[in-house]
């Protein structure tokens, strides 16, 4: 059975707070990180329903660098996996991180190998974040060993939906022995292992635990990923590519496979129905494979449908990655040129091997060229667009190409860690 009360609850909690403080960190020494450890340990949110809501959350995890400072010597950080030894920037060429994305342009200290931890905060709301704000400041302050690289604040804007307008989050992955049971549509609950070290994952098996077991048992490694999403530029695509208003919404649903209330086409492949979605039992409950096996509906290339092909992948249960995120930054109103600000989304993708989930679908599905009977096309929305790749939009009686496509987002910064369990960190802090 999974131990809820070790496990953070960053990536098993299904209650998504809508705003938040994401703190990057340093350890000027192993004493102070330990001490820094120390004093916020008994903060950190576990997994356990059991445990009690309140109004925030707070996560930590940590960078192999952090790891290191903190005492943990080379022969047992050799075991763990290979990306998080490395740190993404050193992965760029994996991962499509090319031109204004490449870590030299990277903000926040995120491709500095001085950064060691990441405090992740989240609340229910401004005043609640503001409170633990400023408690955090007085930890920080207390801490004089441990410096802050970079801050970012996250918050879901009042219209629930991100900068590019779509509502987020309606597919989830769910967990055996986390109590909850999947809606339709989500596929069966996934095995621990896929998610959490220690665990059988789907092959039944147990992998192999990084060393020493006591760090690994219980954590989770996360891809970190600042993405700026370039609004007026997609906003300018659908004028131009589109004659009405409602002909833009509907090419903003095929770029992305739902439509921007969430509605998937697959469902609602002529109009939008904002009612479908206020149903958790219809509004995940398609397939491809039968339902929409030519893409009339959903584009093949479609965001949704190359970040999880469902019924159409072989071993899809291996591929799959828990995905937790914000938007930071104001949104841009309506109407209204760029303004140069910086704006997003932050988002963590949770996996028990990085190489085989999350570098395999940022390589292979969301920047693969060749997907599904595609020739010349990349993911419309997060893809490394250079100006040369395609979307084509599958209908009768000829498919539909719009060429070159701009990159709408930007790799901002981002990051490899390890979110230990609640016993490792203690173990850490005592050194």
């Amino acid at each position: 059975m999974l131990e809820l009360d070790d496990i953070q609850g960053l990536l098993l909690r299904q209650t998504r707070m809508p705003c938040g403080r994401y703190s990057f960190l340093t350890f000027r020494r192993p004493d102070d990180g330990r001490g820094f450890l120390s004093r916020v340990v008994h903060q950190v949110a576990v997994a356990d329903p059991g445990s009690g809501a309140s109004g925030s959350c707070v996560f930590l995890a940590l960078t192999c660098n952090g790891l290191r400072v903190l005492g943990i010597d080379e022969a047992a950080l050799s075991s763990f996996a290979e990306p998080f030894r490395a740190g993404m920037p050193a992965r760029a060429e994996q991962l499509g991180d090319h031109g204004a994305s490449h870590p030299y342009h990277w903000v926040g200290g995120l491709a500095s190998p001085d950064l060691h931890a990441l405090l992740m905060l989240v609340a229910t709301g401004p005043t609640e974040r503001a409170r633990r704000i400023e408690e955090h400041q007085s930890l920080l302050a207390a801490c004089p060993g441990v410096g802050v690289l970079s801050e970012l604040d996250v918050a879901l804007p009042a219209s629930g939906r991100e900068h590019f307008g779509y509502q987020d989050g309606i597919s989830k992955v769910y967990v055996e022995g986390t109590g909850i049971e999947p809606p339709p549509g989500n596929g069966p609950a996934a095995k621990p292992g896929e998610f959490v070290l220690g665990y059988p994952d789907e092959t039944g098996s147990v992998p192999t635990l990084p060393q020493p077991e006591w760090l690994s048992r219980n954590g989770t490694y996360l891809a970190y990923r600042q993405l700026y999403q370039d609004v007026a530029a997609f906003r300018e695509f659908l004028r131009q590519h589109a004659s009405t208003p409602d002909e833009e919404e509907l090419l903003a649903a095929k770029l992305m496979g739902r439509w921007r209330s969430g509605a998937p086409l697959v469902l609602a492949p002529q109009q939008d129905n904002p009612e479908l979605v206020a149903d958790p039992q219809r509004n995940n409950n398609f397939d491809y494979g039968q339902m929409d096996p030519r893409g009339l509906a959903c584009p093949i290339g479609a965001h949704i449908r190359r970040v999880n092909p469902r019924d159409t992948i072989n071993n899809m249960l291996r591929r799959r990655l828990i995905r937790t995120g914000l938007p930071y930054g104001p949104p841009l109103p309506e109407h209204s040129p760029d303004d140069g600000v910086d704006r997003g989304l932050a988002i963590f993708f949770g996996c028990a091997n990085l190489e085989r989930q999350f570098e395999f679908v940022q390589k292979e599905w969301i920047n693969a060229p060749k997907f599904q009977g595609l020739d010349h096309d990349k993911d419309p929305i997060t893809g490394d667009h250079d100006g040369t790749y395609n979307m084509t939009i599958q209908k009768k009686p000829l498919k539909k190409t719009l060429r070159g496509l701009p990159r709408f987002t930007t790799v901002k910064g981002g990051a490899y860690l390890f979110l230990p369990g609640l016993q490792a960190l203690r173990l850490l802090a005592k050194g």
